[in-house]
């Protein structure tokens, strides 16, 4: 399945509608193979103004992603907090998002190991080569590379990618508890497992995405009760909702709206 286009979800990408004015985001589909645990490839390509960088920040999925830029290839571990990805010149940049638990069977040990942490990718997969000139032909180049290297029997950590996928499509789940329950398990057996597989807890994993909805809630615009939101997505009430946004975000949900709407009609069109 292709993945959405940026206008369609942006989540994860703060501010969408400015970012978008200053780069362009593509993303494509990884190989049948390579789909068990990659969610997607992306691009970002830029073409700005010397004396004009610019800066995005992410509060990226907790998931990893292996960026090549500028020659390097690096490994991104889930992260805890907003990263700043600073854009100059002219380039592009290549990423491989994985899906939640995905990177598990390649890193070889437990995923809260690198939370955090950025690896040169020679850590992890040894004697890795690739033509870095066009970002199409890199992309073959690490599907390649990845389909010959993906687990033939099913791996523990693609049940808890599952896990992670219905949390991501189900803004009803909102407790750590109620999750094990419907899930089979103990609480203590679904962190050791988020641990191990994702590097992140089940509840700043669920809380990752629960944000993400009010996020894109606001970014789409229109009449919003945020009181009924902060209820629907599990916060105590509007005000620990609007605390908990504009500490990650840097502004309320209201203001963030009113942002992302004045910021679309300008958009530029991208088939991102």
């Amino acid at each position: 399945m292709d993945p959405l286009p940026v206008d369609k979800d942006a989540r994860g990408i703060i501010d969408p509608a400015t970012g978008l004015t200053r780069f362009r985001l593509d993303r494509s589909a990884p190989s049948e193979a390579v789909a068990r645990f990659v969610d997607r490839y992306w691009v970002a390509s830029w073409d700005l103004p010397e004396d004009e960088p610019f800066t995005q920040q992410v509060l990226a999925h907790p998931v990893v992603n292996v960026v090549f830029v500028g020659g390097e290839a690096t490994v991104h571990g889930p992260t805890t907090r907003v990263t700043a990805r600073r854009l100059a010149g002219s380039g592009w940049a290549l990423g491989v998002m994985f899906r939640p638990a995905g990177f598990r069977p390649f890193l070889g040990r437990p995923m809260n190991t690198i939370v955090d942490a950025v690896l040169p990718l020679g850590e992890v997969f040894d004697g890795a080569e690739f033509h870095r000139e066009d970002p199409t032909r890199l992309i073959a180049d690490v599907d390649r590379f990845l389909a010959g290297r993906v687990p033939a029997d099913r791996h523990p950590a693609e049940d808890t990618t599952a896990v992670v996928e219905r949390i991501a499509a189900d803004p009803t789940v909102v407790g750590v508890a109620p999750l094990a329950r419907r899930e089979g398990m103990g609480v203590r057996l679904l962190q050791r497992r988020f641990a191990d597989h994702v590097g992140l807890g089940p509840k700043t994993v669920i809380r990752r995405y629960r944000l993400y909805e009010a996020a894109e809630r606001a970014r789409r615009g229109g009449a919003t009760d945020w009181s009924v939101v902060a209820a629907e997505l599990g916060f105590s009430d509007q005000s620990h909702l609007t605390r908990e946004f504009t500490s990650i975000i840097g502004m309320p949900p209201a203001a963030y709206a009113a942002r992302s709407g004045a910021g679309v009609a300008s958009r530029p069109t991208t088939t991102a």
